[in-house]
């Protein structure tokens, strides 16, 4: 049966949630550590599709899904800082979720994988993950893509910078979809996406918030993407595939986050081999 959880985390300098999903009909055998994608401008931890939650659950992975703060109020930094924090403190053994002694993995889509990698790869966590699970992440290894206009977000129609006015000023988590996609949109638009996350000199950014000087990881790593992703180039992919040595899943599709469809082939075959990695660990 599966049980969902909410608690209020008091450590952190805004309103932080976490949620946590269980089979308690089965014995728990890992954690999976969940962060949300969204450009690090919106995005929710409760975007996960049920059929994923059941599945992980169900062969014993609970899954422990975060907030953390969004830029533009929250820079790279902060917002690095912030997972970092939330990664250690279950190595900590917060018991308020589950057995501290169980093993963990980290689990990303899209800016949430980004944020798994950057995190695993700069020695900022106590106790390595067992694994990475990135699903059409990143780690900003191949040029000009993030910071320049997007030829198929130019396609939609044009969103004016006003949209800004949407953002909150302080640090949030709240990055509803109906008003704060909008601001990704426009990142990518304007070719000002950077611009907004990081506001550091460009060298620190490669140097601390890409993996382009990170030649190895300090675990296993699953990777998986579709062929004309319109958002994160599939040449991202292959570059991140090919320094790590990943365990790769490719589907050929133009979706950015394919396995939001239930009904697509690609999902369900997506799931096995996530389940098949981590049984390999």
């Amino acid at each position: 049966m599966l049980e969902t959880k909410d608690y209020q985390l008091t450590d952190a300098p805004y309103v932080k949630r976490t949620t946590v999903y269980t089979d308690t009909s089965v014995p728990t055998k890992a954690r999976i550590l969940y962060f949300h994608g969204g450009g690090l401008l919106y995005g929710s931890r409760r975007d996960l599709p049920e059929g994923h939650i059941a599945a992980l659950t169900g062969a014993g992975y609970d899954i422990i899904a975060y907030d953390y703060p969004l830029a533009p109020a929250a820079g790279l930094e902060m917002i690095l800082e912030d997972v970092c924090h939330s990664i250690n403190s279950a190595c900590e053994s917060d018991a308020a979720y589950t057995d501290s002694t169980l093993p963990y993995y980290l689990w990303g889509r899209s800016a949430g994988a980004y944020l798994c990698l950057i995190a695993a790869a700069g020695g900022r966590l106590l106790q390595p993950p067992k694994g990475i699970l990135s699903y059409y992440g990143y780690g900003f290894l191949c040029d000009n893509w993030f910071c320049t206009p997007s030829s198929w977000y130019c396609s939609l129609p044009p969103v004016e910078e006003s949209c800004l006015d949407h953002a909150a000023k302080t640090p949030d988590a709240d990055g509803s979809l109906d008003t704060h996609y909008s601001i990704y949109v426009y990142a990518r638009q304007t070719g000002s996406w950077k611009q907004l996350i990081y506001t550091g000199r460009e060298k620190f950014f490669y140097l601390n918030y890409s993996l382009r000087t990170c030649d190895t990881l300090p675990c296993p790593l699953f990777c998986a993407h579709s062929t004309g992703d319109p958002d994160v180039p599939y040449a991202e992919f292959l570059e991140l595939c090919n320094k790590y040595h990943a365990v790769r899943f490719i589907a050929s599709g133009n979706e950015h986050d394919f396995d939001r469809d239930p009904e697509d082939p690609f999902t369900g075959q997506l799931l096995e081999a996530t389940l098949s990695f981590l049984k390999e660990q």
